[in-house]
């Protein structure tokens, strides 16, 4: 089987992802707003990921696709409630007004809500998993994305604000934070393929790598980044007081630091290059690394 472009991937993602959420006889306009941040755009790298570890493991990658769809919701449920004005209070993501700005606080409070609960579900029912494998999913996304995960990354970020954070700290934040749920997108990959164990440690390494160097590429962004291109104002880590790679390293520091994760990123893919094509692999490292919004 050929395999798919990125880009190709990723209008299969948007795709699958418009109208998958039903309508509901209840009669509320809550799975409007859940679609309306579903739909708002991004860079789909989370199920892009789940794709393409699932390519480099010689597996279809549709038997990914509800999972990386879970993960998605997962991710935008997340960025629906960190833009509220309790966390980050911004008006704007991807270039259109945030889920409360259009819908209201509480209703994107439940938009996010529905959101979460919506993908515990969708891997539940897919018929393409055995039930061993949708378990292993569902323990690992609810771990990653729960309080010690994701979640739990937020809260100690939240702790955070308006005071010094050392590296250690940083680090700590954003490999919950992040790199939870880019984790969670490798390593379910892995769960599908069924790996051996030091495939799976290849992977999990890689991808503690990659959500460090996403997260460094984040901070440079805010600071340097072009806004028309970001669909954000630059400049919010600083105006919210957090301590960024930036920050604590300047410029040249934090791009030291990305350099380190991207290569230590590429070295723990290389150990499976004897027995897999690792180059979809290697071309999103490469993303992480160039992109500019």
């Amino acid at each position: 089987m050929a395999k798919k472009s990125m880009n190709e991937l990723i209008n299969q993602i948007n795709s699958a992802l418009d109208g998958v959420i039903e309508t509901s006889p209840l009669n509320t306009n809550l799975e409007e707003s859940m679609q309306y941040s579903l739909n708002a755009g991004g860079k789909r790298i989370r199920p892009l990921l789940v794709f393409l570890t699932l390519d480099v493991l010689n597996q279809d990658y549709k038997k990914g696709k509800k999972t990386a769809l879970a993960l998605e919701m997962i991710h935008t449920y997340s960025l629906i409630h960190d833009d509220l004005p309790a966390m980050d209070n911004d008006d704007y993501r991807r270039g259109k007004l945030t889920n409360h700005k259009v819908y209201g606080e509480w209703k994107a409070i439940l938009a996010g809500d529905a959101l979460l609960t919506k993908a515990f579900e969708i891997i539940a029912d897919d018929e393409l998993l055995e039930s061993d494998v949708k378990v292993k999913i569902l323990s690992r996304l609810a771990h990653n994305s729960g309080h010690l995960g994701m979640v739990g990354g937020q809260t100690l970020d939240m702790q955070s604000e308006d005071k010094p954070v050392d590296l250690d700290t940083l680090e700590q934040i954003h490999k919950a934070k992040t790199g939870a749920l880019l984790q969670f997108a490798v390593l379910s990959a892995a769960d599908i393929a069924k790996v051996d164990k030091s495939t799976s440690q290849a992977l999990e390494d890689f991808s503690n790598h990659m959500g460090l160097m996403f997260q460094i590429k984040d901070d440079l962004l805010d600071v340097y980044g072009d806004e028309s291109k970001l669909g954000k104002k630059v400049g919010s880590d600083i105006e919210n007081h957090k301590s960024t790679y930036v920050s604590l390293l300047g410029k040249d520091g934090a791009e030291d630091k990305l350099n380190f994760h991207k290569d230590a990123a590429i070295k723990s893919i290389e150990q499976l290059s004897s027995h897999y094509d690792i180059k979809p692999l290697l071309d999103i490292v490469e993303l992480f690394y160039t992109r500019d919004h």
